[in-house]
């Protein structure tokens, strides 16, 4: 099968409402639509955000049996759905299962023709399913039980695509993901890295669609080690899942500074991290004081340079959170950062009010 991008996120979450406002208020997504009982959804109500090449779905559930209510029984608001773009949602979904994928949901068409649209679904990993999606008209709308308001795909807007999904799963599982990946979506490993921090360790890799448009970071713990962030995520949201989504901008410097005047917390970074960047990188195409003003970090691999910032979890469990990217050239995720990002996350977890965890 050939993935040819992220067709929508869905998060499954309590309320759509007021996630919905934050992305909108902070980050700029644009309200595309809105569905439930009066548009043909069956027991949950959804919200339909855009901005540039990214389409995000918040549902809600509004019976108990519908999967969104599982799932935020179990972890919280989170990522349920990532919607895969294919030429052929019927034959990517037939064949992922002879390659052993689990079936969710069998191939159905809906919508006139002409904007016709076919959805499928298997199982990825933990309780997050893929949805192929094959569409006639690509520009035309989410589907029909969707009600649009007019807000089209591309535009304005500081966000261009998904950069990649960051994954969290539980220890000795990480080689099995991968194969599972490689060997169901066709995907292939593009990195792998040991990251040690202090007395925690984690062990990491990537893999990617060929159209470089699907990624994932796949992490595990280091269970012989000290307990850490990625051990934290897995029992706060009760097994592997999303631990972040991140964004692609061309732009970060007016990113941040913009969802920081629109009310988007972002972790901050030691000041000592700063002092460093220039001997360690040489000059990165901003000036060190305005990262260090903006808490943006910084590293370069062979092939360029990559600025990234990650936002504040504001889930109760401290789980789910967002990055956004500026790629420079460089390919690669910015493992020389992972320490800066682990301090930031420990004071954060250290200042959330007790009873929280």
């Amino acid at each position: 099968m050939e993935i040819r991008a992220i067709d929508h996120i869905e998060l499954f979450v309590e309320d759509a409402e007021e996630p919905a406002a934050h992305l909108r208020d902070g980050f700029g997504f644009a309200l595309a639509g809105r569905g439930g009982a009066g548009t043909g959804l069956r027991g949950c109500e959804s919200v339909l955000l855009r901005q540039g090449g990214i389409t995000l779905l918040l549902t809600a559930a509004t019976s108990a049996d519908h999967r969104a209510a599982e799932y935020v029984r179990q972890h919280g608001d989170g990522v349920g759905v990532i919607g895969l773009l294919v030429d052929d949602a019927q034959a990517a979904f037939a064949e992922a299962v002879e390659r052993g994928a689990v079936p969710v949901a069998p191939p159905e068409t809906v919508g006139p023709d002409g904007a016709r649209v076919v959805f499928a679904s298997v199982e990825g990993f933990g309780d997050v399913e893929h949805r192929f999606v094959s569409r006639e008209n690509r520009a035309g709308p989410f589907a029909p039980f969707i009600e649009e308001t007019g807000c089209g795909r591309g535009g304005g807007g500081l966000l261009k695509t998904v950069d990649h999904f960051a994954i969290c799963v539980p220890a000795g599982t990480l080689d099995a993901t991968v194969h599972h990946y490689r060997e169901v979506f066709g995907l292939s490993q593009t990195f792998e890295e040991r990251i040690v921090v202090g007395g925690q360790a984690m062990d990491s890799k990537v893999v990617q669609s060929a159209s470089e448009r699907f990624t994932l970071t796949v992490i595990e713990p280091d269970t012989s080690r000290d307990p850490g962030q990625i051990d934290a995520f897995l029992a706060a949201h009760d097994g592997a899942g999303v631990q972040h989504v991140a964004f692609l901008t061309d732009d970060i410097t007016t990113a941040v500074r913009t969802g920081g005047e629109r009310g988007v917390r972002f972790l901050s970074t030691p000041e000592s991290y700063y002092d460093m960047l220039t001997p360690r990188l040489g000059q990165v195409g901003v000036p060190v004081d305005e990262l260090r003003e903006l808490n943006i970090l910084a590293d370069r691999d062979h092939a360029g340079v990559m600025l990234q910032i990650f936002t504040e979890s504001r889930h109760p469990r401290g789980t789910l959170f967002y990055e956004l990217i500026d790629r420079r050239g460089a390919r690669t995720f910015g493992s020389n950062n992972i320490q800066a990002l682990y301090e930031a996350v420990a004071r954060q977890q250290a200042a959330r009010p007790a009873g929280l965890d």
